[in-house]
């Protein structure tokens, strides 16, 4: 069992994981939402668009086509809400309340649409999984030494049923390597589980996963990034079948402002490392080493189905669902 206590930066980390939690209210009297006003009806139906958003990395192409004005190009005013987690947000996306939530965990959102409480649609993809962006992660003392000495053992993850376990089944079926046991724990809590023994590995993502290396020496067992599950689609933008069909203008300016974030976080990680510490209370020093997850510029649905297919597999979806038809084109 590790002896330090762990020193985690409690107005840097936490942040990350809790945001400043703001009420999702309704929007008020926005009119000028309405209509395209002196442009000849040839711009997005509405103006302004309710964001609610993370504060992690997934969400780095959202401010980048804010603060590099590509919403305004596309005449839009984009409102950003921080929440703790996007599920939170889903209510208020089904009263529309708020008009997208961006990260949003498409295990979550799928089930939900199966279900019938979320009548969903895909904008835009937001993050898939990139190498060492998840990792399984032991005590240094740990005897927990391969992949095979996993089955069993506790292991914590943020949300029970979801793409940690989802994902780290996967890695461990391939390996033939029996299932853990998983625990729920928040992010910012996993360093003092894992100090206190109360698991015996945590799956944690960026930037936990660099803070529990760094601070505590914690072990990497398992790449949560490497095969099967590389380039998994993890999360996207999404909003109401609703919305989509009430606002297509909207929708499409908003998928392509996105998309030139993507490019931009693709082709540069400058700008995400830059971008970081506006929005996640990461300091920059911290920016330069997070490992970032891959922005598609582009929906796939053929990485979609991946996703699908595994929910299924893994009895998380009844059936797999054909990403093409949630797709807002």
């Amino acid at each position: 069992m590790l002896t330090r206590r762990v020193r985690f930066r409690t107005g840097q980390l936490i942040a990350i994981a809790v945001a400043l939690v703001m009420a999702l209210t309704a929007c008020g009297d926005d009119s000028d939402d309405s209509g395209s006003g002196n442009d000849g009806g040839q711009g997005p139906e509405r103006s302004s668009v309710t964001v609610a958003a993370l504060p992690l990395a997934d969400d780095a192409t959202l401010y980048i086509a804010q603060d590099r004005g590509l919403f305004e190009k596309e005449g839009l005013d984009v409102r950003i809400q921080p929440v703790q987690q996007s599920i939170q947000a889903l209510p208020a996306l089904s009263k529309g309340q708020v008009d997208v939530i961006a990260s949003a965990n498409y295990v979550t959102f799928l089930q939900a649409h199966e279900k019938g409480t979320l009548d969903l649609r895909i904008l835009a993809e937001g993050a898939r999984v990139a190498p060492h962006m998840m990792d399984v992660l032991v005590p240094e003392d740990s005897d927990i030494k391969t992949v095979a000495d996993l089955e069993g053992k506790k292991v914590a993850v943020n949300i029970l049923n979801n793409i940690q376990s989802l994902t780290l089944n996967a890695v461990l079926d391939e390996r033939n390597v029996g299932r853990p046991e998983y625990r729920q724990i928040a992010f910012p809590q996993m360093g003092p589980a894992l100090e206190k023994g109360q698991v015996d590995a945590v799956h944690a993502a960026e930037p936990f996963n660099s803070a529990l290396q760094n601070e505590l020496n914690a072990r990497v067992l398992i790449d949560g990034g490497s095969s099967p599950v590389q380039s998994i689609p993890i999360s996207g933008y999404v909003t109401t079948r609703g919305f989509a069909a009430e606002n297509p203008k909207t929708a499409a300016a908003f998928q392509r402002a996105i998309a030139a974030a993507a490019k931009i976080a693709t082709e540069d990680q400058t700008a995400v490392r830059e971008e970081l510490p506006k929005y996640t209370k990461v300091t920059a020093d911290q920016a330069e080493s997070i490992r970032l997850p891959a922005y598609p510029t582009t929906t796939d649905v053929s990485q979609l189905s991946r996703l699908t297919e595994l929910m299924k597999e893994q009895g998380l979806l009844k059936k797999a669902i054909d990403p093409a038809t949630l797709l807002v084109k």
